[in-house]
C-alpha cells in the first residue's frame, strides 16, 4: 500500500513532455496546367456543361445580343426573392456587367500609357465618349509625382501636366452630332481665369 502511494506521488511530480515534432515534415508539390483550349464565357461553359452548342444562362440578352438601348433592361427576379445585380441592372450598369461577365472591358478602364513622356508632336491619346474628361498624371515613369489631374474637352483637347510637363490629347469617339443640348448654352458659366486671355498661337508652345 505504502509502496503504490510512493509511486503515485512520483508520477504527479514527474512532467511528461510530448516531443514537439511528432511526425517528419514532408513537402510535395502539385503540377496544374491550365487548359489549352476550352470555354470561356459563362454561356460556353453552361454550353459545355450540357453538351449542346449553344446554352444561354438566365432570361436574358447576352453582350452580343444587345443592340439598342431597350435591350439593356433585365428580367427582374421572381416573386419573393431579392433580386441580383444582373437581374435589375439597367442601362450602362448592365451593359458593363454583361461585359464583365464575358471578359470585355467596356469603359476601357486600363492606366494611360507612362512608359514615355507625351509631347505635343507625339501626346498620350486618352479616348474620351463625353464632351469632357478627367485624366490624372502620376509623372514618367508611373508614380514620379502626385497625381495631377487635368481636364480635357472637345474645344480643348490638349492639356499639359504642370508637374511633369507631358502632353496628353483627348480623343472623341461619342457621336458628332447631339440634338439634345443645341439649344441650351452651358447650365454654369465657367469662370474666366488668364488662360482664357492667351493668343490661340501660344496656347500649346
Amino acid at each position: 500500500m505504502n509502496l503504490q502511494r510512493s509511486v503515485l506521488a512520483v508520477a504527479r511530480r514527474c512532467t511528461f513532455c510530448a516531443p514537439a515534432v511528432t511526425r517528419s515534415f514532408a513537402t510535395s508539390f502539385v503540377r496544374r496546367e491550365a487548359p489549352k483550349s476550352g470555354p470561356n464565357t459563362p454561356n460556353e461553359q453552361a454550353a459545355a456543361l450540357s453538351g449542346t452548342p449553344e446554352k444561354k444562362i438566365g432570361p436574358y440578352k447576352t453582350l452580343s445580343e444587345i443592340r439598342s438601348a431597350d435591350d439593356l433592361f433585365g428580367p427582374g427576379a421572381a416573386p419573393g426573392t431579392v433580386p441580383t445585380d444582373l437581374e435589375q441592372a439597367t442601362g450602362l450598369e448592365r451593359l458593363e456587367i454583361l461585359g464583365k461577365m464575358e471578359g470585355v472591358d467596356i469603359f476601357d478602364m486600363r492606366p494611360l500609357d507612362s512608359s514615355r513622356k507625351g509631347t505635343m508632336e507625339d501626346p498620350i491619346m486618352v479616348r474620351s465618349a463625353g464632351d469632357e474628361q478627367y485624366a490624372g498624371c502620376t509623372g514618367c515613369p508611373a508614380d514620379s509625382h502626385i497625381v495631377q489631374w487635368l481636364v480635357m474637352s472637345r474645344e480643348r483637347p490638349i492639356e499639359r501636366c504642370p508637374e511633369c510637363g507631358s502632353v496628353y490629347k483627348m480623343e472623341y469617339i461619342g457621336p458628332q452630332d447631339d440634338h439634345h443640348g443645341h439649344h441650351h448654352g452651358p447650365e454654369f458659366e465657367e469662370p474666366k481665369t488668364f488662360a482664357d486671355f492667351i493668343k490661340p498661337e501660344y496656347r500649346y508652345r
